[in-house]
């Protein structure tokens, strides 16, 4: 989905569509992160495409990049709301959720993920083609 986007909104809007295609939506309250030297910076990563994130947060997709992909999909509503603990967000409407999270580096090659599988061997996740050697 990254390989050929020069800018994070065309892979958001990918992604938005994607889900909204198939009956549900992308939460809109909280958004993905830039993986750095602290666990959550900036850019800001999110699932979908508004015209204020256009004029202020989206970024060019290039070599060095390594973000926290983190799409929140509803069988409903995309409102979320927060539970007496402060803490806990459940869907608006009480329809099931899901969330799913997968860190991105983007090398010369293309996109790498350094979140596989459990138990998948850490080169499998790291190592293409192009990578070990092999073409």
């Amino acid at each position: 989905l990254m390989a050929n986007k020069k800018f994070w909104s065309q892979v958001a809007a990918e992604m938005a569509e994607f889900v909204r295609s198939h009956g549900f939506s992308v939460v809109e309250a909280f958004v993905g992160h830039g993986i750095g030297r602290e666990m959550h910076e900036e850019p800001q990563v999110p699932n979908f495409v508004s015209p204020t994130w256009l004029r202020s947060g989206d970024f060019p997709i290039r070599p060095g990049l390594v973000i926290a992909i983190e799409p929140m999909v509803n069988m409903g509503t995309k409102r979320v709301r927060l539970q007496p603990d402060h803490w806990t967000q459940v869907t608006a409407d009480g329809k099931p959720s899901a969330h799913f999270e997968h860190t991105v580096a983007m090398t010369e090659w293309g996109p790498y993920i350094l979140t596989g599988p459990p138990g998948q061997p850490l080169d499998e996740v790291f190592l293409s083609p192009k990578m070990d050697g092999k073409g």
